[in-house]
């Protein structure tokens, strides 16, 4: 039982905000290019074989997070006491585990088409480096935007064979959503990152975050405007757009302090019902 509850705080299991932060981005390319006029069995199927993927894969990332990270995680209050670095689960052993989710991943990914295939296997490399990016640029974040929302591009394609303009729009606002909402969860760990020597945008931009934080949900604001009026979306869409400006400018960024980690962490942990309004948005805005 003790291997066990390591198994799930190595995997992150008990913090479902991970995964549904890698879930939401595939619900909403899915969402977009389904045709709802068909068969709806296809769509839950798939949005199912999509959620078991984010939790499989987001937790096979934290433990190769860990095994790359465990040296500095020993020197922070927050995550020294994480199954590696505090020794209670070995390096060989976590990398079985990884190996073996990943291994389960892929059985479920053979379940779509052969494009939506060979582009989630080229993504691979971008799920297991985002740990290296903090010790060599200012822009983790960046990185791992680019990662997290990689599955609203696999969405689209598991019923699109060909990707045009509109998930590429709408992918494009997804990193900036990411790069806003992981820069307010940095805020936490700003103060020993500057001493290990570690890099993010929370540093980055620690003297005036606000200005880049608003400058962040606005541009994923104005791709929820491009791919309403694409789609031709009726006047109900741009409606309900107004509940999600409320939670991002008001509840987030009104709320926000810097120097508060326990409301910066309320505020990235509230962007799970952010991406669940803004996958209500997207049914609004195909049925009607």
């Amino acid at each position: 039982m003790n291997q066990l509850n390591l198994f799930v705080e190595l995997t992150r299991l008990k913090k479902p905000i991970g995964y549904m932060l890698l879930f939401w981005p595939c619900a909403w390319g899915l969402t977009i290019a389904y045709d709802f006029s068909s068969d709806f069995k296809i769509y839950f199927f798939y949005l199912l074989l999509f959620f078991l993927g984010s939790v499989l894969m987001r937790s096979a990332g934290c433990i190769v997070n860990d095994i790359l990270d465990r040296k500095y995680d020993k020197k922070v209050f927050r995550t020294k006491d994480r199954p590696i670095a505090s020794g209670k689960i070995s390096v060989k052993l976590a990398l079985f585990y990884s190996a073996l989710l990943c291994f389960i991943a892929f059985l479920i990914l053979v379940n779509f088409n052969l494009f939506t295939i060979i582009i989630a296997l080229a993504s691979m490399p971008l799920a297991f480096t985002y740990p290296l990016m903090k010790r060599l640029t200012y822009w983790p974040q960046l990185f791992l935007g680019i990662t997290f929302n990689y599955g609203l591009i696999l969405g689209w394609t598991s019923v699109n064979t060909e990707i045009n303009l509109l998930p590429l729009i709408f992918y494009g606002g997804a990193i900036f959503w990411t790069l806003g909402y992981d820069t307010i969860y940095g805020f936490q760990d700003i103060k020993d990152d500057e001493i290990i020597g570690l890099k993010s945008t929370s540093i980055k931009f620690k003297s005036n975050p606000i200005i880049f934080l608003y400058l962040c949900y606005t541009f994923f604001l104005l791709s929820l405007i491009l791919v309403g009026y694409i789609n031709e979306f009726s006047k109900f869409y741009f409606i309900f757009l107004l509940v999600v400006i409320y939670h991002m400018y008001f509840f987030q960024l009104r709320k926000f302090r810097p120097n508060d980690p326990s409301v910066c962490l309320e505020i990235f942990k509230s962007n799970n019902f952010l991406g669940a309004l803004v996958l209500l948005l997207l049914f609004i805005g195909k049925f009607n």
